[in-house]
């Protein structure tokens, strides 16, 4: 699995799902493609998903938000005559790589809050439609919707059987959103993630694990008759149209990818990228009018898709890489400029670009990478991008002028969009994460907003881990990168995962970080993907073979 895997796509180029939209539903199916693997040595049977089928989902969340605004329902269902889905596919699971199978478990988590956030976001709500088996990661896609409708046929049943058949855990978050989003009993739980067959009919409805059970004879119609209520019933305002979004300029190279706003420079032998982003250099548009106008052109708009873009490349394919170097360059005040487009609260591209920079902020936050920036003369640290400073591990700031350097002196400037716009997994910004329990400290940032603040001040209100002035930046920057990248990645990840995410917990940290870790960990013991464990075994009519020692 070396190749290069792009999270780009698009509705030509799809293979295993397809769209139509009526009014303000959209009926989205998925008919997966038995021989569209993402890589060879296996084939995506009964629905079966991998990580090429879950970026093409990834993208039809996406555009469903910008290109059809109009929708208000989504009906997830199967175009496949008896199975909904039969969840990821254990050839994959069972013959890729460690990093590979985390990373695409992360990435699929990742989609599904998309989706399941897009009701609360966007004002569209996802409904599943089961039919037929409904598994494992196929269960998993129905969780994350809003409803779930299950057909009464005798054989149609909704399941989570990853410990008793493979030895693993439902990790794209079914164990967590069983009890935390549909409340289902503890013990009941126990029950139904031990069982193989599932539960079929109205006992998954007394159990809380759907919300209807309909006859089969009138399901269909049905599911129709209810998407059309939510539909009617739904508070987003009516929006004509949406804004179409095309493929990113971008050019990667061996140790570079190019885009418009956002450069990665890799140093292989260091394992350390830098990103740059690059401040834009036209004058904002004059209100969201012109925005919408300007389409995908829009900086706000693709200075985010080519940063997300970025992040994912790293994460897939750049496996090495273990430190992630965050850089800005540019005119602050312009680029705060171009943000405050988007804070028009009465405009819904407005609130669609700040939820995309919301899941791009939170993509930084659970990558498995040490996160450092670098705030330099001419930098740009602004609004959004200031976040960076505060989703990162540790920050080194430039203090005063340096020889033969004849950028603008460092500075930070916070704006609106650093107190409540983009909150992490537990419901804080990052400033109230970082201050957790010194309510004065993001209170003194706030009140610091719209000022270019420079070393010595950013240092006193504890926006930068350091300030450091022309003699030592050289020599301390290069210890730190070296020290760094000379660590366990293994206690770096374990150690960065559990300090980003202080203060409460929330349906999604658990999901990211107690359900990941430990499902990470189990991809890792012989009783799941050793020779004769149950992840190899599975197909074979032979049982795994387990240690039975409690670890």
């Amino acid at each position: 699995m070396s190749q290069t895997i792009d999270f780009q796509t698009d509705p030509s180029r799809y293979r295993h799902w397809r769209v139509e939209y009526d009014g303000p539903v959209a009926n989205l199916f998925m008919d997966v493609d038995e021989a569209g693997g993402l890589f060879d040595g296996y084939e995506l049977k009964l629905n079966s998903y991998d990580l090429g089928v879950d970026i093409e989902l990834n993208d039809i969340v996406q555009r469903m938000r910008f290109e059809h605004p109009e929708v208000k329902v989504v009906v997830m269902q199967s175009a496949k005559p008896g199975v909904f889905c039969a969840g990821a596919n254990i050839r994959m699971l069972g013959g890729a790589a460690h990093s590979h199978k985390v990373g695409f478990c992360k990435f699929t988590n990742e989609t599904r809050n998309a989706f399941e956030a897009a009701e609360a976001d966007s004002g569209q709500k996802y409904i599943a439609a089961v039919k037929g088996a409904c598994a494992g990661g196929g269960y998993e896609l129905a969780l994350a919707c809003n409803h779930i409708l299950l057909t009464d046929d005798r054989t149609s049943a909704v399941g989570l059987p990853e410990v008793p058949l493979l030895a693993v855990l439902p990790g794209t978050g079914g164990l967590t959103r069983v009890t935390d989003k549909r409340k289902v009993r503890r013990d009941l739980a126990d029950v139904f993630c031990s069982m193989e067959e599932g539960i079929k009919g109205q006992r998954a409805a007394e159990w809380g694990l759907v919300d209807e059970v309909i006859p089969n004879s009138t399901f269909d119609e049905t599911v129709q008759q209810r998407a059309a209520e939510f539909a009617a019933a739904s508070t987003k305002a009516d929006i004509a149209s949406g804004i179409a979004l095309h493929a990113l300029n971008r050019t990667i190279a061996e140790d570079s990818v190019q885009y418009e706003f956002v450069q990665i420079d890799m140093e292989r032998d260091k394992r350390c990228a830098t990103l740059t982003i690059q401040a834009p250099t036209e004058a904002a548009p004059e209100d969201m009018a012109e925005f919408e106008a300007q389409g995908d052109e829009a900086y706000f708009l693709k200075v985010c898709r080519e940063l997300e873009d970025a992040i994912l490349h790293l994460r897939m394919n750049e496996m090495e890489i273990g430190l992630w170097v965050f850089k800005t360059a540019g005119d602050a005040r312009l680029f705060a400029e171009h943000e405050a487009v988007c804070f028009d609260e009465n405009h819904w591209l407005a609130a669609e670009v700040r939820h995309y920079w919301k899941r791009t902020l939170k993509r930084i936050d659970v990558t498995s990478r040490s996160l450092v920036a670098f705030v330099e003369n001419g930098s740009c640290f602004t609004g959004v991008l200031a976040e960076l400073l505060f989703a990162v591990d540790r920050s080194y700031m430039m203090e005063g002028e340096f020889e033969d350097d004849e950028r603008a002196e460092a500075a930070v400037m916070l704006t609106t969009a650093n107190f409540g716009h983009y909150p992490m997994s537990n419901a804080l910004t990052r400033l109230q994460t970082r201050f957790l329990g010194q309510p004065e400290k993001v209170a003194a940032a706030e009140a610091a907003q719209g000022k270019p603040l420079e070393a010595e001040a950013a240092d006193a209100l504890g926006l930068v881990t350091m300030i450091l002035d022309d003699i030592d930046w050289d020599d301390e920057v290069r210890m730190f990168v070296e020290e760094r990248t000379s660590f366990s990645p293994d206690a770096m990840t374990g150690m960065e995962a559990n300090l980003r995410f202080a203060g409460p917990e929330t349906m999604e940290t658990r999901i990211f970080g107690r359900l990941t870790a430990w499902q990470n960990w189990i991809f890792n013991r012989p009783n799941a993907v050793g020779s004769d464990g149950a992840l190899q075994r599975y197909g074979t009519g032979v049982r795994g073979h387990f240690e039975m020692e409690r670890v």
